[in-house]
């Protein structure tokens, strides 16, 4: 079992989600977001749904790649060790390219991928020094194939998570580390808030124990929720590319 995890990005959304659905299996959390006092709520929070459990909690800017390596390992340190590391932490901000928007296009490729790979170095340093743990990279449906308008430099980046993620597993194939790459569809959460009419959307709750029993079982990659996005995922990569625009 893996008993201590690290989530980052865990003050709200699929972070918060997941950590309360790991609390009620009674693991011990290592949390950490930029919005500190969301944090020490939901620190209360998962102590009240689980009085046995461990919880810690940093602050944490994904995008101050020094902090990331001194924060997980000062999480290791605490926990005498870390089993798995859920590197959820993200933005969805963006404009269609070529329309003048190029700093929120940045700060997503930037926080989605960048500080990304600083959190997967720090992760896999702490699993390579103890022999082992779970690497699990949050990825998005997004990432079958290049999306329009909005969502072009998002989908780019969890594109090139979930090929990053693929690569460090095959680096560690050989070893009692694993890594799993997850493709959530349509989950309700603060990034797609105002997203009023969205088809297969799900509410954080039901997104979440998904996530979670889908890490649990630890395979290389899934789709999340399992129907419809299977599915969706081979039509995704195999349509033609003007049928996927309408997707976006």
């Amino acid at each position: 079992m893996r008993k201590n995890i690290l989530i980052t990005g865990a003050s709200s959304g699929l972070g918060a989600g997941m950590a309360r659905e790991f609390a009620k299996k009674g693991r011990d959390l290592a949390l950490c977001a930029r919005r500190t006092e969301r944090l020490e709520e939901l620190k209360q929070e998962l102590l009240t749904l689980n009085p046995a459990i461990r919880v810690s909690i940093k602050p944490l800017d994904v995008n101050d790649y020094e902090q990331v390596f001194t924060v997980f390992r000062e999480f290791a340190e605490e926990f005498g060790g870390l089993d798995r590391i859920i590197v959820n932490a993200g933005i969805g901000k963006g404009k269609p390219v070529g329309t003048g928007y190029f700093w929120a296009n940045r700060q997503t490729a930037e926080t989605n991928f960048v500080a990304a790979l600083a959190q997967c170095e720090a992760a896999v340093e702490i699993f390579r020094k103890q022999g082992h743990g779970h690497l699990v990279m949050i990825s998005s449906m997004s990432a079958m194939r290049g999306m329009p308008g909005n969502i072009t430099t998002y989908a780019a980046t969890k594109a090139g998570v979930a090929a990053l993620t693929e690569g460090i597993r095959a680096d560690l194939m050989r070893t009692k580390i694993k890594v799993t790459t997850l493709y959530p569809g349509y989950i309700r959460s603060e990034i797609n808030e105002k997203v009023k009419k969205t088809p297969f959307m799900v509410d954080t709750a039901t997104g979440c124990r998904a996530l979670v029993a889908a890490i649990e079982k630890e395979k290389a990659e899934a789709c999340v929720p399992a129907w419809p996005w299977n599915v969706m995922g081979f039509a995704m990569r195999n349509l033609p590319l003007q049928l996927v625009a309408r997707m976006g």
